[in-house]
């Protein structure tokens, strides 16, 4: 009988169509007991017994591979795969699968929910009420605003359309071409130069890759229009977050709305905790309760289609085993 291995916090001792697609299927389920995000240390005592990982945003390095000769899959909640030596899982033959087109509505919300947050007043404003005071001081609307998004795959495309009906403006800066949707939504594409000058808000929704990494830094951010705002649901290492800290200082920037960081949970040194026009949330945007349940299906589906011989080529990220590849 082959197990799988659950590890998302979320999804641990909880039922769910994953489970009975795993039962289903002849496998055993064996939820992690430990730590919210499991350590290194913690899944190399474990994954010596494991054919198979559901698996969150937990580091799965060389060394954790090392210690795992049964696993074939791992498959992670979310279409993120920065936490998965994927050259070293290809390496030993270990299949990479993620689970696009589950969570893009959710991530969008949170963004959405963490601009208007800032726009709003709303952190501020409950809490000055909650001190027993009563602030109308007038709030930014969205409405005739520019949207600059950075990547315009499923999350950006769900976060242009909600932009639409928020009466904004859309910018987008992606190489990936998708010309149906601009002309259908009026989605205006140029240079990240251009958008950085041209938004009033800039979102990021694309991987962080060697090339993206420190993507926001204190000479992109002098780009961005004077009282502009950033928001950040991709992954904190887009973002040099010293910079950030001195952008919004200085009062280029009005604010920024974050469900990412460098470090998570962040540092109490960490300068934004304490900048008053900051929103953090702690990196859920892609797991409400709809896309949580969304991503574990889907996950459990490309495990057991591939335990039965089944290649799911939309979600595996290193296609290239699939020739050889074998259960």
């Amino acid at each position: 009988m082959p197990t799988v291995l659950i590890t998302p916090a979320p999804l641990r001792d909880r039922p769910g169509s994953y489970r009975e697609i795993f039962e289903a299927a002849g496998f055993q389920c064996v939820d992690f007991r430990g730590e919210q995000v499991p350590t290194e240390a913690s899944l190399r005592a474990i994954l010596p017994e494991v054919d198979a990982i559901v698996a969150g945003g937990e580091q799965i390095t060389a060394t954790v591979l090392d210690a795992a000769p049964r696993l074939r899959v791992i498959a992670r909640t979310g279409v993120g795969y920065d936490a998965v030596d994927v050259v070293a899982a290809t390496a030993r033959k270990v299949a990479v699968v993620i689970t696009p087109g589950t969570n893009q509505e959710s991530v969008a919300e949170q963004a959405f929910a963490l601009l208007l947050a800032l726009t709003r007043s709303i952190v501020k404003n409950d809490q000055i009420i909650h001190q027993g005071g009563w602030d109308r001081t007038l709030v930014q609307p969205l409405r005739g605003k520019t949207l600059g998004l950075v990547g315009l795959g499923r999350i950006g495309r769900a976060m242009a359309t909600r932009a639409l009906a928020f009466g904004m403006r859309v910018l987008a800066y992606d190489p990936v071409a998708d010309l149906d949707f601009d002309t259908r939504h009026g989605i205006v594409r140029g240079p990240f130069e251009d958008l950085l000058a041209a938004s009033d808000v800039v979102s990021l929704h694309i991987p962080l890759t060697p090339d993206t990494q420190g993507l926001i830094n204190a000479q992109t951010l002098a780009r961005m229009r004077p009282g502009s705002y950033l928001i950040n649901t991709s992954r904190g290492g887009l973002v040099v977050e010293a910079d950030l800290a001195a952008s919004l200082a200085s009062g280029h920037l009005a604010g920024a709305g974050l469900d990412v960081l460098n470090a998570e949970p962040p540092k109490p040194d960490n300068p934004l905790l304490s900048a008053p026009n900051v929103v953090l949330s702690p990196h859920m945007g892609g797991i409400d309760v709809k896309s949580m349940a969304d991503m574990a299906e889907l996950a459990a589906k490309c495990i057991v289609s591939l335990h039965q011989g089944i290649w799911p080529t939309d979600c595996v990220v290193n296609g290239e085993l699939a020739k050889d590849w074998r259960w």
